[in-house]
């Protein structure tokens, strides 16, 4: 395996982790809103989460990231369209996909540990 494979994965879980700190590890979406210093930090770290999960499947094939499809296309929407970034898919992201996404990330790491 490709040795940059756990330094994505491990990308991956330091922003779903610092979202979390961004937010004062609370789930308001008033917080969020109300903030657009939040806001902008918050589509850093899915920038970043979506560039880690594109390289991955070009380097190894084997690795698959549910949704991995849908994080690069959010990805490209904050970078290319960000004049079309919709506060609530964005959120929605965060409440429900990014758990998932972090037990995913968990356990990918710990199968190639």
């Amino acid at each position: 395996m490709n040795d940059e494979i756990p330094k994505w994965l491990i990308d991956i879980l330091e922003a779903i982790r610092h979202i979390d700190v961004h937010l004062n590890y609370q789930r308001d979406f008033i917080v969020y809103q109300n903030s657009i210093t939040i806001q902008r930090a918050i589509e850093r770290e899915l920038e970043i989460i979506g560039e880690a999960t594109s390289r991955i499947p070009k380097v190894e094939s084997t690795i698959a990231i549910s949704n991995g499809r849908r994080i690069v296309d959010l990805r490209n929407r904050i970078i290319h369209a960000y004049d079309a970034v919709d506060e609530f898919v964005v959120w929605s992201v965060i409440v429900k996909n990014l758990p998932v996404l972090k037990l995913e990330i968990e356990a990918l790491l710990g199968s190639i540990s």
